[in-house]
């Protein structure tokens, strides 16, 4: 039987074959610990919207030739995980 870890990679690698990504490095765990920060910073549900919007942002800076793709996922995922921590601490009790 596959841990959940090897079903998220397979997972991963189908559903980039099947949007037609195949080339498309994928780091797993970094999406995942954006959707924790986002999850625990302002709600649960802000976990898949939060990984969506980031990961539209990239495609848009990665396909206008912006930037490379490693690169575009890197800093729409840093802006996302920064904001959030940041609307966590502005959203807090006396802030």
């Amino acid at each position: 039987m596959k841990s959940q870890d090897e079903m998220l990679e397979d997972w991963c690698r189908a559903l980039l074959q099947a949007l037609e990504l195949d080339n498309v490095e994928i780091d797993v765990n970094e999406v995942l610990a954006l959707a924790g920060v986002a999850a625990h910073s302002v709600v649960r549900p802000a976990a898949p919207l939060t990984t969506f919007i980031a990961g539209f942002a990239a495609g848009l800076a990665s396909g206008s030739g912006q930037s490379t793709d490693v690169a575009s996922m890197q800093a729409a995922m840093a802006v996302a995980r920064r904001f959030a921590t940041d609307y966590a601490a502005a959203e807090a009790p006396g802030a």
